[in-house]
């Protein structure tokens, strides 16, 4: 049986795709006015958030790098404070490659696994 968190990582890494995909030909004050791919944003980022609760706390430590806390909390704020979510802050993780750093050590994490460690 196929270990669970391949999934969990490729559902990251797909979202993060779709991230890139849905930002690459636009900017924030796009973002702004268009409430369908600001929503697709977000739930990208809530998958995302999901999918790395999953990976256990063994393969989260082999990349000490990625804020682990702060991608979960993530997910609960676009959850549960979905009215106060800050667009700029948001933008700011993709913008900054944080969503980029993200998918190179998924990548990592993906061989990992596979590899048996």
């Amino acid at each position: 049986m196929p270990d669970r968190r391949l999934f969990r990582l490729n559902d990251m890494m797909l979202a993060i795709d779709h991230i890139d995909a849905l930002l690459a030909s636009t900017g924030i004050e796009a973002l702004r006015d268009d409430v369908v791919r600001r929503a697709a944003f977000e739930r990208f980022l809530e998958i995302l958030s999901e999918a790395s609760r999953s990976l256990g706390d063994e393969l989260k430590q082999s990349e000490p790098d990625i804020p682990w806390r702060r991608i979960a909390d993530i997910g609960n704020h676009l959850r549960h404070a979905y009215h106060r979510v800050d667009l700029e802050i948001l933008w700011a993780i993709w913008e900054d490659g944080e969503l980029a750093r993200l998918r190179v050590a998924s990548e990592r994490m993906v061989r990992r696994v596979e590899e048996g460690d």
